[in-house]
């Protein structure tokens, strides 16, 4: 199916073809692999030491406070962050049927400016450098360099629209297009510090207090909702329906996903705030719209899903689209559980135990992890020139063992946050509390080293696709005759 039949429009059998820009799109791809693979490496060792603290080994820079927003950052912005630049480019190039703006010396310069961020923020972290914020950033004289990167991201995104030879905008770049407009005020926002020296990592953030608790949840909670899915709802709206070979299953639908959403999801940071300082009313007014965020969320789920009818067989035969379906059922879990857990007395319960660990991780390994595996089992045969991975059968395996290494991730957490907070909340027959803190540690302590054992799972698997991956790049090229006509159609 060619690209600009995606959302159900017929076009020639052929098509002028155009030189699209892959080698930035390679380069993103194995960055993106590269990132994983160390995520998890330190999300394993972490896991580690929440469950046995000898794992610091004493030094400074292993301890947890300095490796977790490496490891945060590493899943995100490094990995996550590579799959977002490196699909966007690809997206944006197939459904506009027009080559990058700006050439390939510019796209190649973000690609390498935005590796140089996440070394030198890592780097950062690792020493102690970083604001103190639950999410954790680099200084900011990084603050800027980012800024300048994503600054030319849009002007390559936004100048390849208007280029464009397909009159229609699809909808995957609507998705693309609120991250990154979105993410880029936020980190603004986020990132209004006063440096101490022009010479100095050190600076001062604009607001303090509850004020600054607001901003810091206002970028959390949309970096979650417009990083962690906007970007990667535009992922799924192209790469679903590419390895399905169907059209998305109800383009109105998609329209309605794209606009309730980005409105809806703007104002629900404050849940993260419940019974604090924030007044009553801004806490409420989270809840409420988190709740409210139920309906465009499922119905991008169901869009996603419903998009396979009549092409369900090909879950059978292609184990990379298992990862991508697999990953949307996560993403309407996720978005279950999220505004169940911003209902005030759920919230009550649930923040601050590790249940808030398991709901993360559904989302990132499940939806965002899974998504990107799905992209990517799509897009290395075809950016190499390759008929197909280098082994099904590992991408099968591959799929199993991080599917389970999940499931013992989030349902471990989900019985250790539960645990947790009813033991915070217990009290004897004379008003005092039942147990200690270090009490209720010792008590989820075998379910911190199941969590442990399903990180291990994850990270095997990723390194099974990272071995799959390098076979298939330096594997044998088919002949040009040899390959599938299908290729060529509609310009590529």
């Amino acid at each position: 199916m060619s690209d600009a039949v995606l959302h159900g429009a017929t076009l020639p059998a052929r098509l002028p073809r155009v030189d699209y820009n892959e080698a930035v799109v390679r380069k993103f791809m194995i960055a993106a692999m590269f990132w994983a693979v160390v995520a998890f490496c330190v999300g394993c060792y972490l896991a580690a030491e929440m469950s046995w603290p000898a794992f610091n080994l004493g030094y400074e820079f292993t301890n947890f406070g300095r490796l977790r927003p490496v490891h945060t950052s590493a899943a995100i912005f490094a990995f996550g962050g590579s799959m977002l630049f490196g699909t966007a480019m690809y997206v944006v190039q197939r459904t506009c049927r027009a080559r990058l703006f700006g050439g390939s010396a510019l796209a190649d310069f973000i690609f390498w400016g935005y590796q140089f961020f996440i070394v030198m923020a890592a780097l950062s972290y690792v020493m102690g450098f970083s604001k103190s914020r639950e999410y954790a950033e680099p200084e900011w004289h990084l603050d800027l360099w980012l800024t300048l990167i994503w600054v030319l991201f849009a002007v390559v995104f936004i100048g390849t629209l208007i280029k464009r030879a397909e009159p229609h905008i699809y909808v995957a770049n609507w998705f693309y297009l609120a991250f990154i407009l979105t993410v880029a005020v936020l980190h603004l926002g986020n990132n209004l510090t006063v440096p101490v020296s022009f010479w100095g990592a050190k600076s001062y953030a604009l607001f303090s207090g509850t004020q600054d608790a607001m901003i810091q949840w206002w970028y959390g909670h949309n970096a979650v909702g417009f990083f962690l899915t906007a970007g990667f709802l535009g992922m799924m709206y192209y790469f679903i329906p590419k390895a399905a070979n169907r059209p998305v299953y109800s383009y109105r639908l998609s329209i309605f996903h794209f606009w309730s959403l980005i409105f809806l999801y703007i104002w629900a940071g404050p849940h993260h705030l419940e019974y604090t300082a924030l007044p009553d009313w801004t806490q409420t007014l989270g809840m409420a719209f988190s709740i409210m965020l139920w309906m465009p969320s499922w119905g991008g789920m169901i869009n996603g899903l419903m998009t396979l009818s009549g092409a369900w067989d090909k879950l059978r035969t292609d184990p990379g689209l298992r990862f991508s379906v697999t990953a949307v059922g996560f993403y309407g879990m996720s978005t279950f559980e999220g505004p169940v857990m911003s209902i005030r007395p759920v919230n009550a319960l649930s923040h601050y135990t590790d249940w808030g660990i398991g709901h993360v991780h559904s989302g990132s390994l499940g939806w965002v992890a899974f998504i990107s595996f799905g992209a990517l089992y799509y897009l290395i045969p075809v950016l190499w020139g390759r008929e197909r991975m280098y082994s099904v059968k590992l991408i099968s395996w591959h799929y199993w063992i991080a599917t389970l290494g999940i499931v013992f991730y989030i349902t471990s957490m989900w019985v250790a946050g539960i645990m947790e907070g009813l033991m915070w909340r217990a009290y004897d027959s004379q008003g005092f509390l039942q147990y200690s803190f270090i009490e209720s540690i010792a008590a989820v302590h075998p379910f911190l080293v199941i969590r442990l054992v399903g990180g291990l799972c994850f990270l095997t698997g990723a390194l099974l696709m990272a071995f799959n991956m390098i076979m298939t790049i330096i594997g044998p090229r088919p002949a040009l005759n040899a390959m599938p006509q299908a290729a060529f159609v509609a310009g590529e």
